[in-house]
């Protein structure tokens, strides 16, 4: 029997991948809070349901198939245990004449170097089909492809495990056509729109492709492509234009907004048999069911070929709401027609419904692309200038 909902859940497909949305140099911490919060009667069953998801001691034990990170992300790990990483900076800037902002890079790599040993058992144990861990080029070159691509071949050069998040600009998925063709592992973040869920998955088969042609190895290759439903569903945007139209966005409607254009890909995924893999990523508790609290973006997706990243906080809330069910393959359950009619009164919507929604040269200045890039720019200054300041106290 599944020791969790969230087993159950990973049952549904052996195609489905559940993946841990923060660094898993977070992930001891937060097990010993999350079960540290609960009664003492649940912690023996709680503890055993996380160590079956994963286990530091087995990692490829369990069924925790990959993590997922991000400036803001790595920034809470740097946090997390800065002690440690205090030490590794003054250490390296004491021992190189690097600049006090390459070292700040430098502990960037390492922050996910760190992270991808965690799952490089499971990587080994899988044939590097699983154990992959995203890490996130510079937010702040995000339009220049050049930059991007140094970067990237950088941060896989350290674990073959490491795949790299490149984000959904139009320079951004020029980069993982070139990766792709390098055999690099890449994941599009910074995506809402199905312009650039296929945009993207037509970028890496042209880049595989390339690879195939060139005889290089792709054993440990995977591209994925991230939407980032929250993120589309609750931009200001979305809600000022339906008001426009007439109509207010309920919690249900904001939901069914995300699915749908992500179950639309993933149908038009299958159909093309593309190699990229949807991922499905910032994730919202709700809507409300029969007063029932419902998390709409693991349960409407179970059963698909897909990548579920899970926020800590959202792991704790599906183990809780849906204990004791058993979870059933809803991918191909259709989403209301009426429903879809609806949200498509704004533009906001049609933009990322419809193929073609959006041009290459309009993602950018889409408006949750806008609003998440300056956070991870905001992130990645205060990671960057973290340990500048701790280079400066070493070199004193």
């Amino acid at each position: 029997m599944p020791s969790s909902a969230l087993e159950s859940l990973a049952r549904c497909s052996e195609d489905t991948e559940i993946w841990f949305d923060s660094s898993p140099l977070i992930y001891r911490q937060w097990a010993e809070d999350f079960i540290a919060r609960r009664d003492e009667s649940e912690a023996a069953a709680l503890g055993a349901a996380l160590a079956a998801l994963y286990d530091a001691s087995d990692p490829a034990a369990g069924y925790l198939r990959g993590s997922t990170t991000n400036q803001p992300l790595a920034l809470q790990a740097l946090d997390s245990l800065w002690p440690e990483f205090e030490a590794w900076v003054h250490a390296r800037a004491r021992s190189s004449g690097a600049s006090a902002t390459e070292v700040a890079w430098d502990t960037f790599k390492e922050v996910a170097r760190r992270g991808s040993e965690m799952l490089m058992p499971v990587f080994s144990a899988s044939g590097k089909r699983y154990g992959h861990i995203c890490a996130q080029v510079d937010p702040r070159v995000s339009h220049d492809t050049d930059a991007m691509v140094e970067q990237a071949v950088e941060l896989h050069a350290q674990n073959p495990n490491v795949m790299i998040k490149m984000p959904g600009t139009a320079e951004g998925i020029a980069g993982v056509e070139r990766l792709a063709a390098l055999g690099v592992s890449t994941n599009l973040t910074l995506a809402y729109t199905l312009s650039q869920l296929l945009a993207l998955a037509e970028a890496a088969e042209a880049g595989y492709r390339q690879a195939l042609a060139a005889g290089r190895d792709l054993s440990g290759w995977r591209s994925c492509c991230t939407m980032m439903l929250g993120r589309f569903e609750d931009h200001p945007e979305f809600k000022r234009q339906a008001v426009e139209a007439g109509f207010e966005l309920s919690e249900t409607d904001l939901r069914w907004a995300g699915v749908a254009v992500l179950k639309k890909a993933y149908r038009l995924y299958q159909e093309r048999g593309y190699h990229t893999k949807l991922l499905a990523a910032s994730m919202r508790v709700g809507p409300k069911e029969d007063g029932r609290t419902r998390i709409w973006h693991l349960d409407k997706f179970a059963g698909g070929d897909m990548v579920l990243t899970i926020f800590p906080n959202i792991i704790e809330e599906f183990m809780a709401a849906y204990a004791g069910e058993t979870i059933v393959p809803q991918i191909d359950d259709p989403v209301p027609g009426a429903v879809v009619d609806r949200l498509r009164r704004t533009a906001y919507f049609r933009q990322a419904y419809d193929e073609g929604g959006l041009a290459p040269d309009e993602f950018a200045s889409y408006p949750p692309l806008v609003a998440t890039a300056e956070g991870f720019v905001k992130a990645m200054n205060d990671f960057e200038q973290r340990v500048v300041t701790a280079v400066d106290a070493a070199r004193a």
